[in-house]
């Protein structure tokens, strides 16, 4: 028997008989002894490992309607250089007790990880991380970490230019050697060579001997190893052959100071390269960081100050004049105008704000000076949600990247022994001596690169999030990111999605008297029909008259008595009953249109019809045809009635529709199509609809950026623009496309260079200059994708 004991955070208790049940349940697992408190709301368990593991315990608790509750961290680490390192944490990590998951990105150079609280601290996660060689903090703002690398690509840059210094007067023996350009005898001096290759080797390449040392004194290789080992056998094997040119043994000594200094610094040089390519796939985050006002200009005791951003609290009061960005969120308290939202919607027209509407952080004010009072602040704003919802994105790791995560892990020993197996063979075998044999084994050692297979992906995910971020389109991680691409059904809603969702009028037949008393009438009426019909009114510039008796009739329309007349408004059936004739109206043809009409009757006399339409967005009709032209089946998903839902999905071109179905039905229709092997993606308002968007493969949301849209869904549009849903789409392909070719040079790369290296066609030079350039290439091609037009 293993007895393990485990204290989770039980969520979603409010009485005593829900502790009692959560206890119940647990204790009739086999192996496991539980205690629940209500108060602390912690299960106190002891289980038996043999037969039940935690996970069936944590899905137990799930099963029965509660939740386990996981704290989550992410950290800054550093001192990685290749996807070794990454996977190596990693691994550490998700063996580690109390930890539930941990991802490590590479590219970002963070690690997020779910764990128990109970059990570890952030403290023990940051230590666990240093034991095994690197070093971690937690996550500080991006503007830290961007300023932190800012500095580690300048030290970069210095170690380039100062190896570069070194090593050309070795680079030029070298290419003596190859064409015989009789250069002054000092060039081949061994104590000459030591003097430029020493410094190289020990300073500038004494990160790759720390990192070497790092990861052999845990029982692991990373690229480190690879550089060290490759460079050293060069070094040392020259300083031998010096010792016996200075012994008087040999008059023309063998010399390699000259690779292991152009390796490292060639190596150096690439990892420049590379970490600027780096620096440039998160641009998408500081452009999102640019974007927000730095000062704001709050009354405070009836004065206008100006003060910076972070110190502006709820509830200030805050001046915004044209030209300016408004520097939170907020409402209008006075004023008017027109906002430019397209840094957070795409959408180029300007917005109309009045007095209560909402603003947001980062947007422009067009024209008129606005007071506003701020309501959320700090990384509570929009902006703050995007740029969160951006990174984490971009730390999350796709399903693609898995393998070449394995690969990595077996990479570096495997290297090391193809290395040995060389040198053996060209010594044993070939019969040329130690000098071929040596030279081989470098050449393996140095070409060899896990860095471009652990760059291949995240690179890619980075700039597509960052590009569709850009756009308006914000994915929630790199799994949805490629997810996306494989849809073939596309489920919308009706209201909010494909329409605006809220109605207005579209026709009135009647004169002018007859309308006065329609809106009269209607504006006793809380029907979301009547605001339409009241709002459409006060475009007429009309006076709204006194209601002597009103009376609301559930299901047919209203009565009104409005300066002695009986005014009626309403369906067919309530103008029979009150023996109207309606012989002239326009009912029948409003109805085929998906219109909702309303007849209007003064005194017992047919006066008028109006027609009331919760209208179609001005894109919906050239979004559904892009999705079309993408091969997906395209779905109207609503709970209206047949008729207007058939009239909706005429004017926008969608062949199948499901209409009068209730939210909580909307799932089950998900569910069906999946039963028949569709991959299906659902939009939604991500509130109304949010149990089939959870159940969707991919959940897109329709979202202004303020909603609880970002958090429900993988995918959320901003500002409702539905032509960025196919956009999406498009990038998804394009980025799975663009990960795809980087793990095939990856590969190939690795494939061909390492056996070429090993038949000795390589020179070690050669080799570390192949290895240098091979990621930089799989970050410049992802690079790329910020120039594809989606």
């Amino acid at each position: 028997m293993s007895k393990a004991e485990e204290t989770l955070n039980i969520t979603g208790m409010t009485c005593a008989a829900c502790s009692t049940r959560v206890e119940k349940v647990l204790n009739k697992m086999d192996g496991v002894e539980a205690k629940v408190n209500l108060a602390t709301e912690k299960a106190s368990i002891e289980y038996d490992k043999d037969k039940v593991s935690l996970e069936d315990i944590e899905n137990k608790i799930s099963d029965i309607g509660y939740g386990v509750e996981k704290a989550n961290a992410e950290f800054d680490v550093t001192g990685m250089t290749c996807a070794a390192c990454s996977t190596r944490i990693e691994k550490v990590l998700n063996k580690f007790d109390g930890i539930d998951t941990a991802a490590v990105n590479l590219t970002t150079e963070k690690a997020t990880v779910s764990y128990n609280p109970n059990k570890v601290s952030t403290g023990d996660i940051i230590n666990r991380i240093r034991d095994i060689g690197y070093d971690a903090t937690e996550a500080g703002d991006s503007k830290d970490k961007q300023d932190r690398k800012d500095k580690e690509l300048n030290t970069l840059k210095w170690k380039v230019i100062i190896g570069a210094v070194l090593s050309l007067p070795l680079l030029v023996t070298m290419l003596d050697h190859l064409f015989g350009m009789n250069l002054p005898s000092i060039f081949m001096n061994p104590w000459f060579q030591l003097a430029f290759a020493t410094p190289v080797q020990f300073i500038l390449g004494w990160q790759f001997y720390k990192g070497a040392y790092k990861n052999l004194k845990t029982f692991n290789a990373n690229m480190d190893v690879l550089v060290a080992m490759g460079t050293s056998a060069a070094y040392f094997y020259s300083l031998y052959e010096s010792y016996r040119w200075i012994i008087g043994e040999t008059l023309h000594p063998h010399l390699y100071f000259e690779a292991s200094a152009v390796i490292v610094t060639l190596i150096l040089f690439g990892k420049y390269l590379e970490a600027r390519a780096k620096s440039q796939t998160s641009g998408a985050i500081s452009k999102l960081m640019d974007m927000q006002a730095r000062d704001a200009r709050v009354i405070r005791n009836n004065e206008e100050i100006m003060i910076p951003i972070d110190q502006v609290a709820v509830g200030d009061r805050i001046l915004v004049k044209p030209g300016e960005k408004f520097p939170v969120d907020g409402t209008i308290l006075k004023g008017a105008t027109s906002v430019d939202e397209s840094m957070l919607t795409g959408e180029s027209i300007p917005v109309e704000k009045n007095i209560d509407d909402t603003v947001i952080g980062a947007t422009v004010n067009q024209n008129g000076t606005i007071e506003m009072e701020a309501t959320k602040v700090g990384k509570d704003t929009a902006l703050q949600a995007i740029i969160k919802v951006v990174e984490d994105a971009q730390g999350k790791k796709a399903p693609i990247q898995r393998m070449a995560d394995v690969i990595s892990s077996y990479f570096v020993p495997i290297v090391i022994v193809i290395a040995i197996v060389t040198f053996l063979v060209w010594y044993f075998f070939v019969g040329k001596g130690i000098e071929p044999a040596l030279v081989a084994a470098i050449s393996v050692l140095v070409i060899a690169c896990p860095c471009a297979l652990g760059l291949a992906t995240p690179t890619s995910i980075m700039v597509g999030t960052g590009k569709g971020a850009e756009n308006g389109i914000l994915f929630k991680g790199g799994e949805h990111l490629e997810k996306t691409h494989q849809l073939d059904t596309i489920i919308l809603d009706k209201t909010g999605t494909i329409t605006h969702g809220t109605p207005v009028v579209t026709d009135y037949t009647g004169d002018h008297e007859t309308l006065q008393l329609l809106a009269s009438a209607e504006n006793y009426s809380e029907h979301p029909l009547a605001n339409a019909i009241v709002d459409f009114s006060k475009n007429k510039s009309l006076h709204l008259l006194e209601v002597e008796d009103f009376k609301a009739i559930p299901g047919h329309g209203i009565e009104a008595v409005i300066e002695g007349k009986t005014v009626l408004v309403g369906t067919r059936k309530l103008m029979t009953e009150n023996n109207v004739d309606i012989t002239d109206s326009d009912l029948e043809t409003y109805e085929y249109d998906g219109k909702t009409a309303m007849i209007i009757s003064v005194d017992g006399v047919y006066k008028g019809t109006v027609a009331v339409l919760d209208t179609v967005k001005e894109t919906a009709k050239e979004a559904i045809e892009m999705l079309k032209e993408q091969g997906l089946e395209v779905v109207m998903l609503t709970g209206d009635n047949t008729r207007t839902a058939e009239a909706i999905a005429r004017t926008v071109g969608i062949d199948t529709v499901i209409s009068e179905v209730l939210p909580d039905q909307k799932a089950d229709v998900v569910k069906e199509y999946q039963s028949e092997g569709k991959v299906v993606g659902m939009v939604g308002d991500g509130i109304n609809d949010a149990p089939a968007l959870a159940l969707a493969d991919i959940g897109i949301a329709i979202g202004t950026g303020t909603e609880v849209a970002i958090e429900a869904a993988d995918l959320t549009i901003l500002g409702g623009e539905l032509t960025l849903i196919p956009r999406a789409i498009h990038l998804s392909h394009k980025t799975i496309r663009n990960i795809k070719q980087n793990l095939f040079w990856a590969f190939a790369y690795n494939t061909i260079g390492i056996p070429v290296a090993a038949l000795g066609f390589l020179a070690p030079w050669i080799a570390g200059a192949a290895m240098a350039f091979s990621s930089v290439s799989v970050v410049t091609n992802s690079l790329r994708l910020k120039r594809v037009k989606i």
